[in-house]
């Protein structure tokens, strides 16, 4: 990019150590002020932290979210970010633009003015973070109410927040809009796809995208642990099937999707479950040639890939990508096209006091 220095429009001038580290991979970045030309500055009031991430805290915690909160704020003020320092994933936010640095060039943050309400849309394993208060902690949608600023580099990506929509839900469909883009890009009609963690928000969101990619020619199965998420799924038109099990028994919850599919297996399978250990469940679920697509960040993507060799298991493992072109938009839209979808979701995520 003509004219801009790509150490700063990365991040990279905030990296405290290791020397020459990206801010993602980096163990310590500097949140402080003043604000450089190339960012832009966030006053940050909600922190919604991956489903993974949260769990891992939480349960840690003693699922207290006092200590919870606490927790999650001791990362932040040891690493200058919130990474969480065993799943290795963090989240995204939402705030209030303060402040535009006059060295942007990023075309999307151009038509941001100060003022604007935005979601940020990359992780705050990479965005500068400093919290001064912990207001709440909200463990059934995995957020925390905060009051302290973010930094968004040029290199970035944000959305700002839409009027029609509730903040709260907003949040949390923006939080995983990747997934049910990478889902339409995946899905062809008539395919057979299994959706593993099904329940949760990425995954009625991955739901309603396969249905609606495969069509009528086409079966989508919901795979849930959770009772409440199951009853949940099987009130849903986009849902051809619902099966409830723990895909941390690979065997038999493999053997459940095969079945569901007349033993053959599933074209697609997607995991989105938020617990560890659900990698072969979904690698055996999936027919030979097929794909299993990992947005989960409990996955282990090494004990994925050997695993699958180890038993002989010719599928196409896929990372999930937090980002695709036009992510943000479609999922918004997803919400507008389907009034079913909308409503459970109201019902979980919109703003609360």
């Amino acid at each position: 990019m003509p004219g801009v220095d790509p150490r700063k429009h990365l991040g990279l001038h905030r990296v405290l150590e290791p020397a020459n580290a990206l801010p993602q991979q980096a163990k310590k970045i500097n949140p402080e002020l003043p604000l450089q030309p190339e960012e832009i500055l966030i006053d940050v009031s909600s922190l919604n932290v991956d489903s993974a991430s949260f769990h891992q805290f939480y349960n840690a915690s003693g699922k207290d979210p006092v200590n919870t909160g606490e927790a999650i704020l001791t990362v932040i003020k040891e690493r200058g970010k919130l990474q969480n320092p065993v799943t290795g994933s963090g989240g995204m936010l939402i705030g209030t633009i303060k402040e535009i640095g006059a060295g942007i060039t990023n075309s999307d943050f151009k038509k941001f003015k100060v003022g604007d309400r935005i979601a940020t849309l990359v992780s705050l394993t990479l965005t500068p973070l400093k919290i001064t208060k912990l207001k709440k902690v909200l463990p059934e949608i995995e957020r925390v109410e905060v009051e302290g600023h973010a930094i968004l580099f040029n290199s970035g990506i944000a959305a700002k927040l839409p009027s029609d929509i509730d903040e709260g839900l907003a949040l949390a469909a923006l939080d995983v809009c990747g997934a049910p883009a990478q889902t339409a890009q995946l899905v062809k009609p008539g395919m057979k796809v299994a959706v593993v963690g099904g329940g949760g928000k990425s995954g009625l969101f991955c739901l309603y995208e396969a249905k609606k990619r495969a069509g009528k020619s086409g079966k989508v199965v919901g795979f849930e642990y959770s009772d409440v998420a199951c009853e949940r799924l099987r009130k849903l038109s986009f849902v051809d099937e619902v099966i409830q099990g723990n895909a941390q028994n690979a065997v038999e919850a493999s053997e459940r999707i095969r079945g569901a599919f007349g033993g053959e297996g599933a074209d697609l399978v997607i995991n989105v479950a938020n617990v560890a250990g659900t990698e072969m469940a979904c690698i055996l679920s999936t027919r030979n040639k097929g794909t299993v697509y990992f947005f989960s960040m409990a996955t282990s993507f090494p004990a994925a890939a050997l695993g699958a060799e180890g038993v002989g298991a010719d599928v196409q493992l896929v990372i999930g990508n937090g980002y695709t072109e036009g992510h943000a938009a479609m999922t918004l839209d997803i919400l507008r096209e389907s009034p079913e979808l909308r409503t459970i979701l109201e019902s979980l995520y919109e703003a609360r006091t």
